[in-house]
């Protein structure tokens, strides 16, 4: 058969007004909470509370960063918040048990979550699972993991006090603005070049919005698909040494629950979740959003169930957009 050649503008249909729609969207409502969270309470806009909130963006920020590659190409992870916790788990092993430096303990981490990634995406397209069940599996097992490495106990940094200041340092000396925001600044630029300006990002596109056309097209669509997993569990990763740096400690316990902000992130920011269609800028607005609403609610002293509510209400509307958006298209 003849191979046909995949260009980017022949194997990419974005519909670009829609989702420049849909971010413009969220940057406006992330504008109005801040006003109205500003209104009602003022020490909102204090710088404290400000780095607090960027503190806050930067681990769900850089997971929905991860997951954001999957959703566009039509799949879903929900395992990006206990492979985070894995990889860290293996990182404060490595490190505050085998006596491992922290350069190498810490690329060990990222090894780890890589390779959760790794076996997603073989799982997904070699064994054809579906991806919810293929992550849904892996979010069980990276969980039992986690649990049964520690005994169920945190893993505490005390032997290396330097391992705080990957996250809670400053490399500039400006008092608040924590090395884990630049570090996360520095994932959106990647994340930013690798969907947008490499062969990654184009299959990413091309595979969520027609992926038998791009596997007839001659593209191996299973190799492209174990790549983007490994992508997403890698950022997980960062995340995780991100976490563990923050608290000084690997919490076994800890990650459940952070799929769904991620998700929620994304989607919020113009992702589809039929894929084909998203971009980063606008799942960093939607990561911002939901930080910005949990720390105005607590602000607030909104109960914590509450929070939880808006939060699923938002997820809601955001998805029922885009439905109503790909309707009218």
């Amino acid at each position: 058969m003849k191979t046909v050649e995949v260009t980017k503008s022949s194997m990419i249909p974005i519909k670009k007004g829609s989702a420049a729609t849909q971010k413009l969207l969220a940057l406006v409502s992330l504008v109005v909470m801040v006003i109205i969270f500003s209104v009602l309470k003022p020490v909102f806009i204090s710088f404290n509370n400000i780095m607090s909130v960027m503190l806050s963006t930067c681990v769900y920020g850089i997971l929905a960063l991860g997951v954001t590659f999957v959703i566009i190409t039509g799949g879903i992870d929900l395992s990006v918040g206990t492979v985070m916790t894995f990889s860290s788990v293996i990182g404060a092993l490595a490190i505050s048990k085998w006596g491992i430096p922290i350069i190498p303990g810490i690329l060990l981490a990222l090894a780890a979550g890589s390779m959760c990634g790794f076996i997603n995406g073989v799982g997904v397209s070699k064994l054809k699972l579906p991806p919810f069940i293929a992550t849904l599996a892996m979010m069980m097992v990276t969980k039992g993991l986690s649990l049964i490495l520690t005994g169920t106990k945190p893993i505490y940094f005390t032997n290396t006090p330097m391992y705080r200041e990957i996250a809670l340092g400053s490399i500039f000396k400006i008092e608040g603005f924590y090395n884990a925001i630049l570090i996360f600044v520095v994932c959106i630029i990647i994340a930013v070049i690798v969907l947008s300006k490499t062969i990654i990002g184009r299959y990413c596109y091309a595979i969520g919005s027609n992926e038998e056309a791009v596997r007839l097209s001659g593209i191996n669509v299973d190799r492209w698909k174990i790549v983007i997993y490994t992508i997403c569990g890698f950022f997980c990763a960062i995340a995780g040494v991100i976490m563990s740096s923050r608290l000084d400690s690997a919490q076994p316990a800890l990650g459940p629950g952070y799929e769904m902000e991620a998700i929620a992130a994304a989607v919020i920011g113009g992702t589809s979740l039929s894929g084909g269609e998203g971009g980063m800028l606008g799942t960093v607005i939607g990561s911002f959003i939901m930080t910005v609403l949990i720390n105005g609610l607590r602000i607030l002293s909104v109960p914590q169930e509450w929070q939880l509510v808006a939060t699923g209400v938002i997820l809601a509307f955001a998805v029922y957009i885009d439905l109503l958006r790909r309707r009218k298209a």
